[in-house]
Protein backbone atom coordinates (compact mmCIF):
# COMPACT_ATOMS: atom_id res chain seq x y z
CA UNK A 1 0.00 0.00 0.00
CA UNK A 2 0.91 3.51 -0.99
CA UNK A 3 2.01 6.06 1.61
CA UNK A 4 -0.57 8.70 3.07
CA UNK A 5 2.52 11.42 1.98
CA UNK A 6 3.17 9.69 -1.76
CA UNK A 7 3.91 12.21 -4.48
CA UNK A 8 1.54 12.18 -7.39
CA UNK A 9 4.21 10.75 -9.53
CA UNK A 10 5.10 7.81 -7.50
CA UNK A 11 1.19 7.31 -7.20
CA UNK A 12 1.03 7.23 -10.59
CA UNK A 13 3.40 4.49 -10.67
CA UNK A 14 2.63 2.47 -8.25
CA UNK A 15 -0.81 2.46 -9.96
CA UNK A 16 0.95 1.52 -13.36
CA UNK A 17 3.14 -1.23 -11.88
CA UNK A 18 -0.13 -2.57 -10.32
CA UNK A 19 -1.50 -2.47 -13.71
CA UNK A 20 0.69 -4.15 -16.00
CA UNK A 21 1.39 -7.00 -13.42
CA UNK A 22 -3.06 -7.14 -13.63
CA UNK A 23 -1.98 -7.14 -17.00
CA UNK A 24 0.31 -10.33 -17.30
CA UNK A 25 -1.83 -12.21 -14.74
CA UNK A 26 -5.11 -11.93 -16.82
CA UNK A 27 -2.87 -12.86 -19.82
CA UNK A 28 -2.17 -16.27 -18.37
CA UNK A 29 -5.76 -17.20 -16.88
CA UNK A 30 -7.25 -15.82 -20.41
CA UNK A 31 -4.69 -18.61 -22.25
CA UNK A 32 -5.81 -20.60 -20.41
CA UNK A 33 -9.71 -20.32 -20.21
CA UNK A 34 -8.69 -20.09 -24.24
CA UNK A 35 -6.96 -23.59 -23.76
CA UNK A 36 -10.13 -25.27 -21.81
CA UNK A 37 -12.98 -24.00 -23.83
CA UNK A 38 -13.03 -25.88 -27.01
CA UNK A 39 -12.10 -29.59 -26.12
CA UNK A 40 -12.04 -31.21 -29.52
CA UNK A 41 -10.68 -27.88 -31.24
CA UNK A 42 -7.65 -26.28 -31.60
CA UNK A 43 -7.97 -23.22 -29.46
CA UNK A 44 -6.72 -19.91 -31.33
CA UNK A 45 -3.38 -18.15 -30.04
CA UNK A 46 -3.35 -15.23 -28.27
CA UNK A 47 -2.70 -13.06 -31.50
CA UNK A 48 -5.61 -15.11 -33.53
CA UNK A 49 -7.93 -14.20 -30.29
CA UNK A 50 -7.30 -10.30 -30.39
CA UNK A 51 -8.08 -10.68 -34.36
CA UNK A 52 -11.19 -12.15 -33.66
CA UNK A 53 -12.17 -9.66 -30.75
CA UNK A 54 -11.93 -6.76 -33.46
CA UNK A 55 -13.40 -8.54 -36.14
CA UNK A 56 -16.00 -9.78 -33.60
CA UNK A 57 -16.79 -6.06 -32.26
CA UNK A 58 -17.39 -4.70 -36.47
CA UNK A 59 -19.36 -7.67 -38.49
CA UNK A 60 -17.82 -7.14 -42.12
CA UNK A 61 -14.92 -5.11 -41.22
CA UNK A 62 -12.22 -4.66 -44.00
CA UNK A 63 -9.25 -6.36 -43.54
CA UNK A 64 -7.09 -3.35 -44.07
CA UNK A 65 -8.91 -1.71 -41.05
CA UNK A 66 -7.96 -5.36 -38.81
CA UNK A 67 -4.29 -4.57 -39.81
CA UNK A 68 -4.70 -0.73 -38.87
CA UNK A 69 -6.92 -1.74 -34.98
CA UNK A 70 -3.89 -4.57 -34.98
CA UNK A 71 -0.75 -2.87 -35.59
CA UNK A 72 0.31 -5.60 -37.83
CA UNK A 73 1.55 -6.07 -41.40
CA UNK A 74 -1.32 -7.24 -43.88
CA UNK A 75 0.60 -10.77 -44.54
CA UNK A 76 0.44 -11.45 -40.77
CA UNK A 77 -2.52 -10.40 -40.49
CA UNK A 78 -3.60 -12.47 -43.63
CA UNK A 79 -2.03 -15.81 -42.25
CA UNK A 80 -3.85 -15.11 -38.98
CA UNK A 81 -6.68 -15.09 -41.09
CA UNK A 82 -6.06 -18.18 -43.18
CA UNK A 83 -5.40 -20.50 -39.58
CA UNK A 84 -8.72 -18.66 -38.18
CA UNK A 85 -10.89 -19.84 -41.77
CA UNK A 86 -9.11 -23.20 -41.30
CA UNK A 87 -10.21 -24.03 -37.98
CA UNK A 88 -13.73 -22.95 -39.12
CA UNK A 89 -13.62 -19.81 -36.81
CA UNK A 90 -13.38 -16.75 -38.97
CA UNK A 91 -15.36 -16.24 -42.78
CA UNK A 92 -13.68 -14.29 -45.58
CA UNK A 93 -16.11 -12.08 -48.13
CA UNK A 94 -16.00 -10.04 -50.76
CA UNK A 95 -16.13 -6.48 -49.70
CA UNK A 96 -19.82 -5.21 -51.16
CA UNK A 97 -18.26 -1.79 -52.44
CA UNK A 98 -14.91 -2.66 -53.57
CA UNK A 99 -13.56 -5.67 -55.49
CA UNK A 100 -9.84 -5.12 -53.89
CA UNK A 101 -11.14 -5.64 -50.68
CA UNK A 102 -11.81 -8.50 -48.20
CA UNK A 103 -13.83 -8.06 -45.23
CA UNK A 104 -14.27 -10.34 -42.27
CA UNK A 105 -16.71 -11.97 -40.31
CA UNK A 106 -16.69 -14.47 -37.42
CA UNK A 107 -18.31 -18.01 -38.16
CA UNK A 108 -21.08 -19.18 -36.14
CA UNK A 109 -18.32 -21.91 -34.81
CA UNK A 110 -16.04 -18.65 -34.37
CA UNK A 111 -18.86 -16.55 -32.15
CA UNK A 112 -19.47 -19.63 -30.44
CA UNK A 113 -15.62 -19.83 -29.14
CA UNK A 114 -15.60 -16.11 -28.18
CA UNK A 115 -19.19 -16.55 -25.85
CA UNK A 116 -16.81 -19.44 -24.00
CA UNK A 117 -14.34 -17.68 -23.46
CA UNK A 118 -15.88 -14.45 -22.28
CA UNK A 119 -18.23 -16.80 -19.83
CA UNK A 120 -15.32 -18.42 -18.82
CA UNK A 121 -13.43 -15.20 -18.17
CA UNK A 122 -16.52 -13.55 -16.30
CA UNK A 123 -16.82 -16.38 -14.05
CA UNK A 124 -13.38 -16.06 -12.58
CA UNK A 125 -12.83 -12.25 -12.58
CA UNK A 126 -16.72 -12.64 -10.78
CA UNK A 127 -15.23 -15.58 -8.36
CA UNK A 128 -11.98 -12.82 -7.41
CA UNK A 129 -14.07 -10.21 -7.34
CA UNK A 130 -16.44 -11.04 -4.92
CA UNK A 131 -14.33 -11.99 -2.25
CA UNK A 132 -12.87 -8.43 -2.34
CA UNK A 133 -14.91 -6.23 0.36
CA UNK A 134 -17.75 -3.74 -1.02
CA UNK A 135 -15.88 -0.69 -1.11
CA UNK A 136 -12.79 -1.90 -2.60
CA UNK A 137 -15.29 -3.10 -5.42
CA UNK A 138 -16.65 0.28 -5.57
CA UNK A 139 -13.31 1.51 -6.13
CA UNK A 140 -12.34 -0.96 -8.83
CA UNK A 141 -15.26 -0.59 -10.76
CA UNK A 142 -14.93 3.60 -10.68
CA UNK A 143 -10.82 3.34 -11.34
CA UNK A 144 -11.15 0.67 -14.11
CA UNK A 145 -14.12 2.61 -15.53
CA UNK A 146 -11.95 5.70 -15.69
CA UNK A 147 -8.82 3.84 -17.09
CA UNK A 148 -10.72 2.43 -19.99
CA UNK A 149 -11.82 6.03 -20.90
CA UNK A 150 -8.36 7.19 -21.20
CA UNK A 151 -7.52 4.13 -22.77
CA UNK A 152 -10.02 4.65 -25.81
CA UNK A 153 -9.42 8.45 -25.71
CA UNK A 154 -5.81 8.51 -27.01
CA UNK A 155 -4.29 9.38 -24.05
CA UNK A 156 -2.10 6.17 -24.22
CA UNK A 157 -0.49 6.95 -27.92
CA UNK A 158 2.71 6.75 -28.53
CA UNK A 159 3.41 10.38 -29.31
CA UNK A 160 1.89 11.54 -25.69
CA UNK A 161 4.68 9.02 -24.23
CA UNK A 162 7.08 10.20 -26.27
CA UNK A 163 6.18 14.05 -24.72
CA UNK A 164 7.05 13.15 -21.16
CA UNK A 165 3.06 14.15 -20.56
CA UNK A 166 2.13 12.52 -17.48
CA UNK A 167 -1.32 13.32 -15.94
CA UNK A 168 -0.99 13.23 -12.01
CA UNK A 169 -3.27 10.44 -10.14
Amino acid sequence: MTAPDATPSSLCTDATEAASTITELLDVLWERANAATAPGTAPASASQLRLMYVVDGQDGIRMRTVCSVLGSSPPSVSRMCDRLQAIGYLERLPCPDSGREITLRLSPAGKRHLQRIRAQRETMLHEAIHHMPAAQRRALARGLTELATQLTSGHNSAEHSKSGAHSAA
